[in-house]
């Protein structure tokens, strides 16, 4: 005996709907279906954008303060995380646009909008742990803002998941990093 279940059935997708829609310019690359609230999102990504640059500035000095034979590996570590933070930046710029708004790049108050601390500590224990605390603060926020922005912006929460996948690589390469520094 089968239990055939009865077929779906769909409305058609409306491309009239959405052709009109399409023509209408003033929201940029995101056509008029979009659901997310624009405002909130953009003012999240630039707090995201200040803590990449944050994260960048605090890689990059301690890239060129290590100091030590022994510590050419963790410098270079430094620096692969400093290029990668600088692309995730571009990244959420670049969505920033998308969205119809303007990336914040002001330096006055980078650190002020930033969710990570700038770090300028001179050993290199300190180093690893500032980085491995603002990789930690950095996932916690990516993962609240996917929370909030839900299933509204499948784009921004997508490219976020990813970002956070790293900045989880980069905490992991910090904890081994300190466990072999302890």
């Amino acid at each position: 005996m089968s239990t055939k279940q009865p077929a779906k059935h769909h409305d058609p997708i409306d491309v009239k709907a959405i052709r009109e829609g399409a023509r209408n310019l003033d929201n940029g690359a995101v056509p008029s279906g979009y659901q997310g609230n624009r405002e909130e999102i953009i003012e999240m990504l630039n707090a995201a954008l200040a803590t990449e640059l944050v994260c960048v500035m605090r890689y990059k000095r301690h890239y060129y303060t290590a100091t030590g034979i022994f510590n050419e590996p963790i410098k270079a570590e430094f620096l692969e995380h400093a290029q990668q933070e600088a692309d995730h930046a571009d990244l959420i710029a670049e969505r920033i646009v998308q969205l119809n708004g303007e990336p914040d790049f002001n330096p006055s108050t980078l650190t002020d909008r930033s969710h990570a601390e700038y770090d300028d500590s001179s050993d290199i224990k300190s180093m690893i742990k500032a980085n491995l605390i603002a990789e930690r603060v950095a996932i916690e926020s990516y993962r609240q803002m996917i929370e909030r922005i839900g299933d509204t912006d499948p784009t921004t929460k997508h490219m976020l998941i990813g970002i956070m996948a790293v900045e989880e690589e980069h905490a992991d390469d910090m904890k081994d990093l300190l466990e072999g520094n302890g």
